[in-house]
């Protein structure tokens, strides 16, 4: 028997639901294919020819009739299929991005660098580094040989070439995304396009970009145009841009003028004047003079370059020392010498970055006190030529003051910065000799003594008596110190002179030598060296650490040891010297490191130093003593009498003097001074320099 069951009532469809299953007339796709629908049935008999071959090429994974790991290999139809494709899509990716590529309107800053103009502390102009700009040279005004040169060094394929070299993009993509480094690979035309108008970034951006730029350019510029463009915009060191300016810079000579030899190493700097550049070291001058030879032999490959007249250069053509367009024969050079070295580490700017210029510096240098210690040096100088013209040859004056603060006021780097670079304010070459008691003296007041080995500090006050004696032994914990000839180490005084017991503070008043050979030993050696470090010396300029080291065996500079005295002027705050305060490009702010005061020794310490050096100039000079006008300051004479010093402190200004004699053409040996720095140490020639620059105006 059969049971019926009635129909069951169907629910209502939501409005929601039926509007999807509804279809709607004149769908978007409709709308949008119908005006292709004519060609697709024209082209329909076309595509069913292919249809087989296409499902030919249509993978299929695993490959039937294969076995093993064939299942998954794509047949040989497939790889040609696949590579087609890859060809035929990049060449419409390259045709695209060359068609989208537009030449650059404006020239980036390299291809418009400025001068950098220096500010004294007032805040007008010190002096302007002209050097950087550009002079553009006509091709036609650059011999022939000098443009093979660059050719030969960085493309000699540049005449044939259509702008980018394959090859070396290849390379250069290799090593940037590979390797992580910055090899090149251009030819002339794309380093071109890099120094005008774009950045020096090594990206594979970039690298794409000036490929581009280069193809469209070799097709609209000459190339004639291109090279004359590429040797008026390319970086060659020394703050040049431009090869007209370059042939200045290293040979003093227009571009006009050089011979191949000097055009080739000219073209070596393209590859990086911090390398190739002789005058900086010695691994540069050997690596220019292996590229200058590599080059002059590739012109010869090349036919360039007769093989006898390339047998006529086999002495490398010494550059200038130094750009002779940075000098002026004024202080001021060495001035702008001091400041741009400053303004670059502390500013983090690269050489090449810094010479692009519009960089407005504004240094720390003080007008008034420049003049009056050049003058005054520039006195002395002129008096030493007149009385002793035999040992004035050979002497060298270096001066600065710094302010407690650590602004650098003033220097005398030389008497003229064409003739000698050398700066004698910076140098650190000559001994500080008794001017380095200070120091010792500090390490022994802040930090004591030890008279055991390994034994508490004994504290040490200005008041301690130590033996002053001439000829008095060195003692460690252990007994005499022997030298390693095996002699006992002893100090002396100058002119062999005895005080017996003497307090500390008077024996830095009077310059007494042993108490302080002895206060070193006690107080320890590498604490002595850390106080000296402390307060304003380099590293680089200490002596070894042996007892010789507490009677000034170190080398600091004049800047260092103003530095230094500064130090206990500023009760024991340490700034590092700096001589830039601020600096601008183009008016915007330039970030700077500017070095921040931290204690160096206790303000204790600072003032008992104070005190001794205020005593010892009031034992020197009496007549000089002024209660408004204090002043702290003491004489130093090196060992051997190869150099003579004054610093003294007056209104929270530092000032070290020092006079010494060196055959710079020589060696850096120091020589006796014979005289040249005056017979008494104390009123001697550094101490009338001293006088002359920082007495008051009035």
């Amino acid at each position: 028997m059969q049971l019926r069951v009635p129909p069951q009532p169907q629910p209502a469809s939501t409005p929601r639901r039926a509007s999807r299953k509804k279809v709607p007339e004149g769908t978007l796709l409709t709308r949008v294919t119908a005006p292709l629908a004519p060609y697709a049935r024209k082209l329909e008999p076309l595509a069913h020819r292919l249809a087989p071959y296409a499902r030919k090429l249509r993978p299929a994974y695993p490959r039937p009739g294969r076995a093993g790991w064939r299942r998954w290999m794509p047949s040989w139809r497939q790889w040609v299929g696949a590579v087609l494709t890859s060809v035929c899509l990049s060449s419409a990716f390259l045709v695209i991005a060359y068609a989208a590529t537009d030449i650059p309107q404006n020239l980036n800053s390299y291809a418009t660098q400025q001068d950098n103009v220096y500010f004294w502390s007032d805040g007008t102009p010190m002096a302007r580094t002209g050097w950087v700009q550009r002079q553009a040279m006509p091709l036609k005004d650059i011999p022939e040989q000098v443009r093979w040169a660059v050719l030969a060094a960085e493309n000699e394929s540049f005449y044939s070439d259509p702008g980018i070299s394959v090859k070396g993009l290849t390379r250069a993509l290799y090593r940037t995304v590979g390797k992580g480094d910055t090899q090149g690979g251009s030819t002339i035309t794309q380093q071109y396009v890099k120094n005008v108008y774009l950045n020096q970034n090594q990206t594979v951006s970039r690298k794409f970009t000036e490929a581009m730029i280069a193809l469209k350019l070799d097709n609209q510029m000459s190339k004639d145009q291109i090279l004359e463009g590429y040797l008026n915009t390319s970086w060659f060191g020394r703050g040049t841009y431009g090869i007209q300016r370059a042939a200045q810079a290293y040979y003093g000579k227009d571009v006009s003028r050089l011979n191949p030899s000097e055009a080739a190493f000219l073209a070596s700097l393209l590859k990086g004047a911090g390398l190739y550049d002789p005058t900086l070291n010695p691994a540069n001058r050997h690596r220019a003079v292996e590229r200058w030879s590599w080059i002059l032999d590739r012109m010869v490959k090349i036919g360039k370059l007769s093989q006898s007249e390339r047998d006529k250069y086999r002495t490398f053509p010494e550059p200038l020392k130094q750009n002779p367009l940075y000098d002026t024969g004024q202080q001021s050079d060495y001035l702008v010498q001091l400041a741009s070295q400053y303004a670059k580490k502390s500013a983090n700017l690269s050489d090449k970055d810094f010479d692009l210029g519009g960089y407005q510096i504004y240094t720390t240098f003080d007008r008034k006190k420049e003049n009056a210690l050049t003058a005054a040096v520039t006195k002395a100088r002129k008096e030493g030529k007149q009385t002793l013209p035999g040992p004035a040859k050979n002497a060298h004056y270096g001066a600065a003051s710094v302010a407690s603060d650590g602004r650098i006021l003033a220097v005398y780097g030389g008497p003229d910065h064409r003739t000698q670079g050398f700066n004698e304010s910076n140098a650190g070459s000559v001994q500080a000799g008794s001017a380095f008691l200070p120091f010792v003296y500090a390490a022994g007041l802040e930090h004591g003594v030890h008279k055991t080995r390994g034994g508490p500090a004994t504290p040490v006050t200005p008041d301690t008596l130590y033996d002053g004696d001439d000829g008095v032994p060195v003692i460690t914990p252990e007994g005499p110190y022997w030298d390693r000839s095996g002699k006992k180490v002893s100090a002396h005084n100058e002119g062999k002179k005895s005080y017996g017991r003497i307090p500390l503070s008077q024996a830095l008043a009077q310059s007494v030598n042993t108490p302080f050979m002895q206060l070193g030993m006690d107080t320890g050696l590498d604490q002595v060296r850390r106080t000296a470090l402390a307060t304003g010396l380099l590293p680089s300029s200490m002596g070894p650490q042996v007892p010789a080291l507490s009677l000034g065996s170190s080398t600091p500079s004049a800047i260092r040891m103003a530095n230094g005295y500064a130090t206990f002027a500023a009760e024991g705050q340490h700034t590092e010297p700096y001589s830039v305060r601020r600096m601008t490009r183009n008016g915007t702010a330039v970030p700077l490191a500017t070095p921040k005061p931290r204690r160096a020794v206790s303000s204790t310490t600072a003032s008992q130093v104070t005190d001794a050096l205020t005593d010892a100039f009031r034992t020197a000079h009496p007549g000089a003593v002024s209660a408004e006008r204090p002043v702290a300051g003491m004489a130093g004479h090196a060992q051997d009498d190869t150099a003579s010093w004054y610093i003294g402190t007056a209104d929270s200004v530092s000032t070290a003097v020092v006079v010494y004699r060196m055959d710079l053409a020589k060696s850096l040996q120091s020589l006796p001074l014979e005289g040249i720095a005056g017979t008494a140490t104390t009123t001697g020639v550094p101490y009338t320099i001293w006088t002359n620059a920082t007495r008051p105006p009035g």
